[in-house]
């Protein structure tokens, strides 16, 4: 199969795909090794393609229902339990963290993809940080930082926001 023809495979396949995909499952899928697939991925999204990757793999983006979103201000220690439980109230409400973002003094706002829906992905993401050994992003900040949440309506949001200043979570001004 020829680079152009796997790109568009790629692209058809995550267009398509339920749940997220990682780049080892397309390098499998594609028998080519998981760098061509990064490589792929790049050349897509330099072509035009909404692909994020995300802890759970890639994903394309496609806005389905309305739904609302707020950035929130979270601090909390850099404890695996701290965010766990900080993520898992968002998703137990019925929201869901589309990022992380923080505020570097040197490279500005630095904001990485998250894509959490359920206690599934908060539990995969919580298992991927204490194998990779790396910090989280609010080590940056110590401890302060943002979140955007999608829910269906604002009642939802409201709910999340509330329960996470109870448990001490959202930075109050």
């Amino acid at each position: 199969m020829s680079s152009i023809k796997r790109r568009q495979a790629i692209l058809n396949h995550l267009k398509h795909a339920k749940q997220p995909i990682t780049g080892g499952q397309l390098s499998k899928l594609f028998n080519v090794s998981r760098q061509i697939i990064v490589a792929d991925i790049a050349l897509l999204r330099a072509k035009g393609a909404d692909i994020i990757g995300t802890p759970q793999g890639y994903i394309y983006n496609i806005t389905s229902s309305p739904s609302f979103q707020q950035k929130i201000a979270a601090i909390h220690s850099n404890s695996h339990e701290q965010i766990r439980e900080e993520l898992t109230i968002i998703v137990d409400n019925g929201a869901s963290i589309q990022d992380v973002i923080v505020e570097h003094p040197l490279y500005g706002e630095i904001t990485a993809s998250l894509h959490i829906y359920s206690r599934h992905d908060v539990d995969r993401f919580i298992e991927k940080l204490a194998k990779s050994n790396a910090e989280p992003l609010l080590v940056l900040t110590d401890g302060l930082h943002l979140h955007t949440i999608t829910a269906e309506n604002l009642e939802t949001l409201t709910t999340v926001k509330q329960i996470l200043a109870e448990k001490g979570y959202l930075a109050l001004d």
